[in-house]
This record gives structure tokens, C-alpha cells and sequence, in this order.
């Protein structure tokens, strides 16, 4: 679509890597202010997030070889083109929960609180980064003609992420971001239920897991993109089933306790 945001002689400027740089930062002023509500030093935030941003990409990079690890091993060269568009989001997520539940650990911080704090911040910050999916090429969606349907026509986009053009597609890029909008608005309603009801610490977090991992498996169907396979299921919708099981469980132990508190209490 416009993969390349400026060009300056044998530099470019790619406009995913721009879009997720705002991503960031905005998703960082959201969770300081939600740290902020929350009692937390809102600087303790700044290193967390630094930490996310630089796992995550790994994360989601390493994920994205791992999947297509035939591809990447006939075509090395591929695997510097690969990090001007986007990897895969999970293994993203998931290097960057493991690290900041050791970040969290090491300074101290309230576990649930925070995870609280940022769930929402998170899912804004994928609302604007799928717009540099979308400017990229990546993540394309099947062939429609649907009257939103959209053509790639860019051979630079078809160059870093391999979205076939002239071919009208689904925009599977701008349903996630419209997706994780949702999402965000979503858990900001979670959020003030949780201070006026009393809920548990982590129920907006969890609550991002379920509703992310729903909206996700849904919106598979239509993409089109390489992306692995769990037998029938894209290699996202295996671990959105994961997720969406795991946050279930978790809601039904938050539950527990917070039944047994009362109790005691």
C-alpha cells in the first residue's frame, strides 16, 4: 500500500517501523496514566515497556522463523527484508509476558495491578501498529470483491512481505485494527467495573486474553498470508484456542478467590 514512508538517497524510512514507534509511545503514555490511578510510580513503567517492545519483536520475529522455517532456510536473505514488515503477533506477545513477569519481579511491582494498568494500552497500541501492517502489505486477506475490498499495487510492498497485487483482498489488516479499538474501549469499561465492583486484580488483563483470542480466531478465516498451520487451524487460531482456555481458567480461579475472601471476611 506504502510500505515506504521517506526515501532519503539509499535510505528509507519504512512506515510500519513509524506506526509502531507511535504505537509505543502512545501505548506508554496510556499505561502511565493508568499506572498513575492505580497507585504505581508511573516511571517503573518506562523500562517495562522498553523491555516489551524489545521482546516482543524478537518474539515475534523469532515465531515468524520458526513457522516458516523452510522458507527462511532455501531464502536467508529473506530474514533481513522480514524486519521491515510485521512477525507473528503471539510469539510476540508471549516472550513479551514472560519478560515482564521476571521485570515485574525483580522491582517489585503488583502483579495484577499492573497487568491491569497496561491490557488496555496494549490493545490501542496493536490498533495502530496493524496500520503498518496494512501500509506494509503484511497480513493480507483472501481475494474478495466486496466493495471495500483493497489492491495492492506497490512492488516494494509485494518485495518486503510477499502480498500478491492487483488482486482486490479482504483488508484483513484494518479489521484488526479496528478489532483491538474495540478491544481498547472494551477494557477501559473493564477497568472502571473493576473500581467501582471491586473485581480482583488481573480480570482486565485476562479479560484481554479471552476477547483478544476470540476476535483473533474469527478474523483468521479471511487471511490469506502464510502464516503455519495446527492441522486445519492457521498456526493463530492453535494458540488463540490456548489463550482463550487459559484466560478461562484464570477468571475461574479469580473467582474462587475472591468467593473464598468473602468468606473469611
Amino acid at each position: 500500500m506504502y510500505p515506504i514512508l521517506l526515501r532519503l538517497g539509499p535510505l528509507t524510512l519504512p512506515t510500519y517501523g513509524v506506526l509502531m514507534a507511535a504505537a509505543f509511545l502512545v501505548a506508554l503514555q496510556v499505561a502511565r496514566r493508568h499506572a498513575q490511578q492505580d497507585g504505581i510510580d508511573p516511571e517503573s513503567l518506562t523500562g517495562l515497556f522498553i523491555v516489551i517492545l524489545i521482546c516482543g519483536i524478537g518474539g515475534a520475529k523469532l515465531t515468524l522463523y520458526l513457522v516458516d522455517w523452510r522458507y527462511y532456510l532455501a531464502h536467508p536473505a529473506a530474514i533481513l527484508a522480514s524486519w521491515r514488515s510485521a512477525g507473528v503477533y503471539y510469539g510476540g506477545f508471549v516472550a513479551a509476558a514472560l519478560a515482564s513477569l521476571w521485570y515485574v519481579r525483580k522491582h517489585a511491582l503488583p502483579l495484577g495491578i499492573v497487568a491491569d494498568a497496561i491490557a488496555p494500552s496494549v490493545a490501542l497500541a496493536q490498533s495502530i501498529g496493524r496500520l503498518g501492517c496494512f501500509a506494509a502489505g503484511c497480513c493480507y486477506g483472501l481475494p474478495t470483491n466486496l466493495p471495500w475490498a483493497v489492491t495492492f499495487t506497490d512492488p516494494q510492498a509485494a518485495a518486503i512481505t510477499g502480498v500478491p497485487l492487483g488482486i482486490p483482498r479482504h483488508p484483513t489488516q484494518i479489521y484488526m485494527a479496528l478489532n483491538a479499538l474495540v478491544l481498547f474501549g472494551l477494557l477501559l469499561l473493564a477497568r472502571r467495573w473493576k473500581l467501582r465492583s471491586a473485581l480482583p486484580d488481573g480480570v482486565v488483563f485476562w479479560s484481554y486474553v479471552l476477547l483478544y483470542s476470540c476476535g483473533r480466531f474469527a478474523l483468521e478465516f479471511l487471511r490469506a498470508d502464510p502464516r503455519g498451520t495446527l492441522g486445519p487451524l492457521s498456526t493463530s487460531q492453535g494458540i488463540a484456542i490456548v489463550g482463550a482456555a487459559v484466560a478461562l481458567i484464570a477468571f475461574g480461579r479469580l473467582a474462587f478467590t475472591r468467593r473464598r475472601t468473602a468468606a473469611r471476611g
